[in-house]
Protein backbone atom coordinates (compact mmCIF):
# COMPACT_ATOMS: atom_id res chain seq x y z
CA UNK A 1 0.00 0.00 0.00
CA UNK A 2 0.99 3.57 -0.48
CA UNK A 3 3.21 5.20 1.83
CA UNK A 4 1.34 7.31 4.49
CA UNK A 5 1.99 10.93 6.40
CA UNK A 6 0.07 10.08 9.81
CA UNK A 7 -0.81 13.64 10.51
CA UNK A 8 -2.15 14.06 7.12
CA UNK A 9 -3.91 11.29 7.30
CA UNK A 10 -5.86 12.09 11.22
CA UNK A 11 -6.71 15.45 9.85
CA UNK A 12 -8.38 14.27 6.89
CA UNK A 13 -9.94 11.35 9.07
CA UNK A 14 -11.19 14.43 11.66
CA UNK A 15 -12.31 16.34 8.67
CA UNK A 16 -14.68 13.21 6.65
CA UNK A 17 -15.74 12.17 10.25
CA UNK A 18 -17.65 15.48 10.74
CA UNK A 19 -19.53 14.92 7.56
CA UNK A 20 -21.29 11.68 9.01
CA UNK A 21 -24.05 10.76 11.18
CA UNK A 22 -24.22 10.38 14.63
CA UNK A 23 -23.92 7.09 15.04
CA UNK A 24 -20.49 6.78 13.59
CA UNK A 25 -19.00 9.79 15.27
CA UNK A 26 -17.81 9.58 18.83
CA UNK A 27 -20.02 8.58 21.50
CA UNK A 28 -20.72 10.99 24.86
CA UNK A 29 -17.98 8.77 26.43
CA UNK A 30 -15.51 9.90 23.80
CA UNK A 31 -16.41 12.93 22.61
CA UNK A 32 -13.86 14.94 24.65
CA UNK A 33 -11.88 12.45 24.61
CA UNK A 34 -11.29 11.86 21.11
CA UNK A 35 -10.15 15.54 20.70
CA UNK A 36 -7.82 15.95 23.58
CA UNK A 37 -6.07 12.35 22.17
CA UNK A 38 -6.00 13.64 18.95
CA UNK A 39 -4.32 16.92 20.02
CA UNK A 40 -1.58 15.24 22.43
CA UNK A 41 -0.60 13.36 19.40
CA UNK A 42 -0.16 16.23 17.12
CA UNK A 43 1.88 17.71 20.27
CA UNK A 44 4.03 15.04 21.28
CA UNK A 45 4.32 12.76 18.20
CA UNK A 46 2.47 9.26 17.18
CA UNK A 47 5.70 7.57 18.47
CA UNK A 48 5.40 8.15 21.79
CA UNK A 49 1.85 7.74 21.92
CA UNK A 50 1.79 4.38 24.51
CA UNK A 51 3.44 7.38 27.61
CA UNK A 52 1.01 10.12 27.23
CA UNK A 53 -1.18 10.85 29.58
CA UNK A 54 -4.25 11.63 27.62
CA UNK A 55 -3.82 7.32 25.82
CA UNK A 56 -3.05 5.91 29.29
CA UNK A 57 -6.92 7.22 30.84
CA UNK A 58 -8.38 5.59 28.25
CA UNK A 59 -7.34 3.17 24.97
CA UNK A 60 -3.76 2.23 26.68
CA UNK A 61 -4.45 0.12 29.84
CA UNK A 62 -1.79 -0.63 32.41
CA UNK A 63 -1.51 -2.67 35.37
CA UNK A 64 0.44 -0.03 37.54
CA UNK A 65 -0.19 3.77 37.28
CA UNK A 66 -2.67 4.46 36.28
CA UNK A 67 -4.28 1.67 35.43
CA UNK A 68 -4.32 0.28 39.31
CA UNK A 69 -5.58 3.62 40.50
CA UNK A 70 -2.55 4.82 41.94
CA UNK A 71 -0.77 8.37 40.57
CA UNK A 72 2.98 8.28 40.28
CA UNK A 73 3.13 10.74 42.92
CA UNK A 74 1.63 8.21 45.24
CA UNK A 75 3.54 5.03 44.12
CA UNK A 76 6.40 6.58 45.04
CA UNK A 77 5.40 8.60 48.55
CA UNK A 78 4.41 4.57 49.08
CA UNK A 79 7.98 3.29 48.08
CA UNK A 80 9.92 5.87 50.00
CA UNK A 81 8.56 5.82 53.01
CA UNK A 82 8.79 1.85 52.98
CA UNK A 83 12.13 2.50 51.95
CA UNK A 84 12.92 4.98 54.45
CA UNK A 85 10.88 3.45 57.44
CA UNK A 86 12.31 -0.82 56.44
CA UNK A 87 15.53 -0.21 54.70
CA UNK A 88 16.91 -3.09 55.59
CA UNK A 89 14.10 -4.95 54.25
CA UNK A 90 15.26 -5.70 50.84
CA UNK A 91 12.69 -8.20 49.68
CA UNK A 92 10.20 -6.42 50.56
CA UNK A 93 10.95 -3.71 49.10
CA UNK A 94 11.12 -5.16 45.59
CA UNK A 95 7.64 -6.95 46.73
CA UNK A 96 5.90 -3.79 47.00
CA UNK A 97 7.85 -2.23 44.32
CA UNK A 98 6.35 -5.34 41.92
CA UNK A 99 2.82 -5.09 43.49
CA UNK A 100 2.91 -0.79 42.42
CA UNK A 101 4.09 -1.12 39.11
CA UNK A 102 1.72 -4.05 37.94
CA UNK A 103 4.38 -6.84 37.55
CA UNK A 104 2.40 -9.12 40.05
CA UNK A 105 -0.97 -8.54 38.06
CA UNK A 106 0.55 -8.83 34.87
CA UNK A 107 2.53 -12.08 35.52
CA UNK A 108 -1.18 -13.68 37.30
CA UNK A 109 -2.32 -13.04 34.03
CA UNK A 110 0.26 -14.41 31.61
CA UNK A 111 0.24 -17.52 34.00
CA UNK A 112 -2.97 -18.13 33.45
CA UNK A 113 -2.71 -17.53 29.57
CA UNK A 114 0.49 -20.31 29.41
CA UNK A 115 -1.69 -22.47 31.51
CA UNK A 116 -4.94 -22.50 29.64
CA UNK A 117 -3.51 -22.24 26.16
CA UNK A 118 -3.00 -24.83 23.53
CA UNK A 119 0.04 -24.33 21.81
CA UNK A 120 -0.82 -26.92 19.30
CA UNK A 121 -3.60 -25.51 18.00
CA UNK A 122 -4.35 -22.18 15.60
CA UNK A 123 -3.96 -19.19 16.24
CA UNK A 124 -0.75 -19.80 17.69
CA UNK A 125 -1.01 -17.04 20.24
CA UNK A 126 2.16 -18.44 22.04
CA UNK A 127 4.61 -16.80 19.64
CA UNK A 128 3.29 -13.60 20.00
CA UNK A 129 5.68 -10.47 21.64
CA UNK A 130 4.65 -7.35 21.37
CA UNK A 131 6.87 -4.51 19.40
CA UNK A 132 7.67 -1.39 21.85
CA UNK A 133 6.50 1.38 19.27
CA UNK A 134 5.06 4.15 21.06
CA UNK A 135 7.38 4.12 24.04
CA UNK A 136 5.18 2.00 26.46
CA UNK A 137 5.75 3.17 29.98
CA UNK A 138 4.79 -0.44 31.27
CA UNK A 139 5.78 -3.68 29.08
CA UNK A 140 7.09 -6.82 31.07
CA UNK A 141 9.18 -9.46 30.22
CA UNK A 142 8.29 -13.21 30.43
CA UNK A 143 10.26 -16.04 28.80
CA UNK A 144 11.58 -13.67 26.31
CA UNK A 145 8.92 -12.23 25.35
CA UNK A 146 6.90 -8.90 26.19
CA UNK A 147 3.45 -8.09 26.78
CA UNK A 148 1.37 -5.31 28.07
CA UNK A 149 -1.89 -5.31 29.51
CA UNK A 150 -3.76 -5.07 26.31
CA UNK A 151 -2.04 -7.94 24.51
CA UNK A 152 -2.66 -9.87 27.96
CA UNK A 153 -6.30 -9.16 27.65
CA UNK A 154 -6.46 -10.44 24.12
CA UNK A 155 -4.83 -13.37 24.49
CA UNK A 156 -6.65 -14.26 27.32
CA UNK A 157 -10.22 -13.72 25.36
CA UNK A 158 -8.42 -15.52 22.35
CA UNK A 159 -7.48 -18.87 24.66
CA UNK A 160 -10.68 -18.86 25.96
CA UNK A 161 -12.30 -18.76 22.18
CA UNK A 162 -9.90 -21.77 21.43
CA UNK A 163 -11.60 -23.74 24.17
CA UNK A 164 -15.29 -23.68 21.77
CA UNK A 165 -14.37 -22.70 18.58
CA UNK A 166 -15.30 -25.37 15.99
CA UNK A 167 -13.93 -23.73 12.80
CA UNK A 168 -10.05 -21.68 11.35
CA UNK A 169 -10.19 -18.54 12.08
CA UNK A 170 -9.05 -16.54 9.14
CA UNK A 171 -11.05 -13.00 8.94
CA UNK A 172 -11.35 -11.27 11.91
CA UNK A 173 -13.47 -8.08 12.55
CA UNK A 174 -12.80 -5.34 15.03
CA UNK A 175 -14.47 -2.84 16.26
CA UNK A 176 -13.07 -0.48 18.89
CA UNK A 177 -9.35 -2.14 18.12
CA UNK A 178 -7.48 0.21 20.94
CA UNK A 179 -3.84 0.51 19.08
CA UNK A 180 -3.82 -2.75 17.30
CA UNK A 181 -2.98 -4.90 20.02
CA UNK A 182 -5.42 -7.51 18.15
CA UNK A 183 -4.25 -6.95 14.50
CA UNK A 184 -0.23 -7.43 15.88
CA UNK A 185 -1.05 -10.63 17.57
CA UNK A 186 -2.88 -12.27 15.10
CA UNK A 187 0.05 -11.48 12.76
CA UNK A 188 2.65 -13.04 14.69
CA UNK A 189 0.23 -15.96 15.04
CA UNK A 190 0.95 -18.51 11.98
CA UNK A 191 -2.73 -17.91 10.41
CA UNK A 192 -3.22 -18.56 6.73
CA UNK A 193 -4.82 -16.06 4.79
CA UNK A 194 -5.54 -13.88 7.49
CA UNK A 195 -7.86 -10.99 6.83
CA UNK A 196 -7.89 -8.72 10.09
CA UNK A 197 -10.62 -5.68 9.63
CA UNK A 198 -9.98 -2.62 12.93
CA UNK A 199 -12.79 -0.57 12.73
CA UNK A 200 -12.55 2.77 14.93
CA UNK A 201 -13.33 6.42 14.99
CA UNK A 202 -10.08 8.82 14.54
CA UNK A 203 -7.51 9.47 16.35
CA UNK A 204 -7.31 6.04 17.92
CA UNK A 205 -7.85 4.03 13.88
CA UNK A 206 -4.59 6.83 12.57
CA UNK A 207 -2.89 5.57 15.80
CA UNK A 208 -3.68 1.53 15.34
CA UNK A 209 -2.57 1.93 11.83
CA UNK A 210 0.57 3.33 12.51
CA UNK A 211 1.00 1.37 15.10
CA UNK A 212 0.74 -1.87 12.77
CA UNK A 213 2.79 -0.36 10.11
CA UNK A 214 5.66 -0.65 12.89
CA UNK A 215 4.82 -4.17 14.72
CA UNK A 216 4.81 -5.72 11.41
CA UNK A 217 6.26 -5.29 7.58
CA UNK A 218 4.25 -2.53 6.55
CA UNK A 219 3.28 -3.70 3.28
CA UNK A 220 0.84 -5.84 5.12
CA UNK A 221 -0.84 -2.85 5.78
CA UNK A 222 -4.24 -1.26 4.23
CA UNK A 223 -5.23 2.47 5.83
CA UNK A 224 -7.93 4.83 5.32
CA UNK A 225 -6.43 6.93 3.06
CA UNK A 226 -5.94 3.87 0.44
CA UNK A 227 -9.32 3.16 1.07
CA UNK A 228 -11.45 6.35 2.03
CA UNK A 229 -12.73 6.64 -2.02
CA UNK A 230 -14.16 3.24 -2.19
CA UNK A 231 -17.93 2.59 -2.51
CA UNK A 232 -17.39 -0.81 -1.85
CA UNK A 233 -14.95 -2.32 0.44
CA UNK A 234 -14.42 -6.97 -0.46
CA UNK A 235 -12.84 -8.47 2.81
CA UNK A 236 -11.02 -10.71 0.24
CA UNK A 237 -9.15 -7.66 -1.46
CA UNK A 238 -7.95 -6.14 1.43
CA UNK A 239 -4.65 -6.58 3.00
CA UNK A 240 -3.58 -8.95 5.83
CA UNK A 241 -4.19 -6.25 8.27
CA UNK A 242 -6.78 -3.14 7.86
CA UNK A 243 -7.78 -0.54 9.88
CA UNK A 244 -10.69 1.40 8.75
CA UNK A 245 -13.20 4.11 9.99
CA UNK A 246 -16.57 3.91 11.30
CA UNK A 247 -18.61 5.45 8.61
CA UNK A 248 -16.72 2.72 5.98
CA UNK A 249 -18.08 -0.54 7.72
CA UNK A 250 -21.35 -0.13 5.92
CA UNK A 251 -19.08 -0.21 3.05
CA UNK A 252 -17.97 -3.74 3.72
CA UNK A 253 -18.43 -7.01 2.06
CA UNK A 254 -17.75 -10.47 2.64
CA UNK A 255 -17.78 -12.81 5.22
CA UNK A 256 -16.12 -12.85 9.05
CA UNK A 257 -15.15 -15.88 11.11
CA UNK A 258 -14.87 -14.24 14.46
CA UNK A 259 -15.76 -10.70 15.31
CA UNK A 260 -14.75 -9.10 18.63
CA UNK A 261 -15.41 -6.11 20.71
CA UNK A 262 -13.24 -5.69 24.25
CA UNK A 263 -14.50 -3.05 26.35
CA UNK A 264 -15.65 -0.14 24.23
CA UNK A 265 -18.90 -1.04 23.34
CA UNK A 266 -19.24 -0.30 27.16
CA UNK A 267 -18.58 2.87 26.47
CA UNK A 268 -20.79 3.56 23.93
CA UNK A 269 -24.96 4.10 23.98
CA UNK A 270 -27.37 1.29 22.88
CA UNK A 271 -28.24 2.27 19.67
CA UNK A 272 -25.06 3.01 18.39
CA UNK A 273 -23.98 -0.87 19.43
CA UNK A 274 -27.33 -1.84 18.08
CA UNK A 275 -25.76 -0.41 14.75
CA UNK A 276 -22.70 -1.72 14.51
CA UNK A 277 -24.02 -5.49 15.45
CA UNK A 278 -26.20 -5.16 12.86
CA UNK A 279 -23.58 -4.88 10.57
CA UNK A 280 -21.50 -8.10 12.15
CA UNK A 281 -24.49 -10.08 11.60
CA UNK A 282 -24.91 -8.88 7.78
CA UNK A 283 -21.41 -10.15 7.80
CA UNK A 284 -22.52 -13.38 8.42
CA UNK A 285 -20.29 -13.67 11.24
CA UNK A 286 -19.92 -17.60 13.06
CA UNK A 287 -18.51 -15.78 16.30
CA UNK A 288 -18.69 -13.25 18.55
CA UNK A 289 -16.21 -12.73 21.28
CA UNK A 290 -16.97 -9.52 24.03
CA UNK A 291 -15.51 -8.05 26.91
CA UNK A 292 -18.08 -6.67 28.85
CA UNK A 293 -18.33 -4.62 32.39
CA UNK A 294 -21.08 -6.83 33.96
CA UNK A 295 -22.53 -4.06 35.71
CA UNK A 296 -22.28 -1.42 33.45
CA UNK A 297 -20.23 1.60 32.93
CA UNK A 298 -20.67 4.61 35.22
CA UNK A 299 -23.65 7.34 34.12
CA UNK A 300 -22.50 10.91 32.99
CA UNK A 301 -24.50 12.65 35.60
CA UNK A 302 -23.09 16.29 35.12
CA UNK A 303 -21.46 17.86 31.84
CA UNK A 304 -17.89 17.50 33.08
CA UNK A 305 -18.62 14.26 34.27
CA UNK A 306 -16.68 11.26 32.18
CA UNK A 307 -19.78 8.06 31.86
CA UNK A 308 -22.07 7.35 29.23
CA UNK A 309 -26.30 8.00 29.09
CA UNK A 310 -27.24 4.87 29.14
CA UNK A 311 -25.21 1.40 30.18
CA UNK A 312 -24.89 -1.91 28.42
CA UNK A 313 -25.37 -5.11 30.46
CA UNK A 314 -25.28 -8.55 29.42
CA UNK A 315 -28.86 -9.13 28.90
CA UNK A 316 -28.81 -6.02 26.33
CA UNK A 317 -26.38 -8.02 23.91
CA UNK A 318 -28.70 -11.17 24.10
CA UNK A 319 -31.65 -9.03 22.88
CA UNK A 320 -29.23 -7.41 19.87
CA UNK A 321 -27.79 -11.21 18.70
CA UNK A 322 -31.04 -12.73 17.83
CA UNK A 323 -29.46 -14.73 15.48
CA UNK A 324 -26.80 -15.90 18.12
CA UNK A 325 -26.77 -18.19 21.21
CA UNK A 326 -24.47 -17.23 23.83
CA UNK A 327 -22.03 -20.33 24.41
CA UNK A 328 -20.49 -18.79 27.99
CA UNK A 329 -20.31 -15.69 29.82
CA UNK A 330 -16.82 -15.93 32.65
CA UNK A 331 -15.38 -13.16 34.71
CA UNK A 332 -12.66 -15.71 36.03
CA UNK A 333 -10.24 -17.01 34.74
CA UNK A 334 -9.95 -15.03 31.63
CA UNK A 335 -11.99 -12.11 32.70
CA UNK A 336 -11.37 -9.29 35.42
CA UNK A 337 -12.88 -8.58 38.81
CA UNK A 338 -12.04 -5.21 40.22
CA UNK A 339 -11.30 -4.46 43.47
CA UNK A 340 -14.64 -2.38 44.28
CA UNK A 341 -16.41 -5.43 42.96
CA UNK A 342 -16.75 -4.67 39.11
CA UNK A 343 -16.72 -7.50 37.12
CA UNK A 344 -15.08 -7.20 33.34
CA UNK A 345 -16.77 -10.43 31.73
CA UNK A 346 -16.03 -12.13 28.59
CA UNK A 347 -19.00 -13.31 26.18
CA UNK A 348 -19.09 -15.79 23.45
CA UNK A 349 -21.59 -15.95 20.94
CA UNK A 350 -22.09 -18.72 17.84
CA UNK A 351 -24.27 -18.20 14.88
CA UNK A 352 -27.48 -20.17 15.26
Amino acid sequence: MSKVNTYEALSQAFNDMKQQESLYQPSTFWAKASLNIAQAVQQHGMDNFRALPEALGFFVPTFGVPGNSFTAEMQQTILDSFIQQYPEAIKAQKSLELCLNGYQAALADYRVFVAANDTDTLPAIHLFSESDYGKPIEQFEFDNKMYSRSSLNYLLGLTLLKQYIDIEIKTVLEIGGGFGSLGEILAKSNIDQLRYIDIDIPPTSCIAESYLREAVPAEQITGYMDTKNLTTIDINQLSSLSVLTSWQLPKVIGQVDLFVNFISFQEMEPHIVQNYLNHVDRLQTKWILLRNIKEGKQVKLNPEDLGVEQPILTDDYIDMLPNYQLVTRQVLPFGFKTVDNFHSELLLFKRK
